[in-house]
């Protein structure tokens, strides 16, 4: 059967998730699309029932499961989603009502605690900082692939996903160079949980660090360009407390908390920024 969508849905060691993702999805189904979770390696391969089909990558990473999942269909639409993610109950009406706006089209991605109140400092700090898509797609010219719309045509004049890098910036950017135009579609949602604590936290920024250190380039106006960016982290704390302190909804401790996070985030991203241009080799910070 030729589909005339696929849902590509990458997963690791996320089956809770993954499944709670799957529950939303299931009752928006239709027979002309396809939803494909690849495994990207899992301790345990997760459950996956119908509609849904499991297929596996063996090389690390979302990029890489991404790509697989692409090579698995021939749908001539790509939407893109991740485990962890929680679709509004449109979301797939919503997809096919405006995949043509654009040859990517990025939707919102709101943030939600998977526990009850008070919210903790990252779990604050991420409802206000984390997934602004609309300023990611209007400004910045990218998309996350949590909530991406494209077409194969697309994909292939693209390429694939790089692995070890801001894959979704990278492509996004990669696809603009090309003439395809990125749309922002507010209708079209996904919930993403927030980090609970200071260790998923920093896991995310240290990846998001390295993936950003090799986007940079590793020539010297390059290497200057990220030096500068380093030395303003600090300063960065006193731009963005005011934002923290400010958002509704957020009591006095939750807030307070958040300034800590804040504070703290920067100044770990400073070490890290200039630990990775003291590496002769040049690579990131992994260990």
């Amino acid at each position: 059967m030729t589909y005339a969508a696929a849902i590509i849905i990458p997963h690791f060691n996320d089956g809770a998730r993954l499944a709670r993702c799957l529950e939303a999805l299931a009752p928006q189904m239709r027979p002309e699309v396809e939803g494909i979770v690849i495994d990207n390696g899992s301790r345990q391969p997760p459950a996956v029932p119908a509609p849904f089909r499991l297929a596996h990558e063996p090389l690390p990473g979302a990029a890489n499961a991404r790509n697989r999942g692409v090579a698995l269909t021939a749908a001539p639409r790509l939407f893109f989603i991740d485990a962890d993610c929680l679709p509004a109950p449109d979301w797939l009406d919503t997809a096919l009502a405006v995949a043509d706006r654009g040859d990517l089209v990025g939707g919102a991605v709101s943030v939600f605690d998977e526990t009850p109140p008070p919210r903790t400092g990252p779990q604050l700090f991420e409802a206000i900082f984390a997934f602004d898509n609309r300023t990611y797609v209007e400004q910045k010219g990218f998309s996350v692939t949590a909530n991406l719309l494209t077409t194969r045509a697309v994909f292939d004049a693209v390429g694939p996903f790089e692995h070890g890098l801001s894959e979704d910036f990278d492509w996004c950017h990669r696809a603009r160079d090309k003439g395809f135009s990125i749309v922002y579609a507010e209708s079209l949602r996904v919930g993403h949980p927030s980090r609970g604590d200071w260790a998923a936290l920093r896991k995310k920024w240290k990846r998001l660090t390295e993936e950003s250190f090799v986007l940079n380039g590793t020539g010297p106006r390059a290497k200057l360009a990220w030096a500068m960016r380093g030395l303003i982290m600090p300063l960065s704390i006193l731009a963005h407390a005011p934002r923290v302190l400010s958002a509704p909804g957020a009591n006095a401790e939750e807030k307070l908390r958040a300034v800590g996070t804040l504070a703290r985030i920067r100044i770990v991203r400073m070490g890290w920024m200039f630990a990775q241009l003291l590496r002769p080799d040049g690579a990131g910070t992994r260990g």
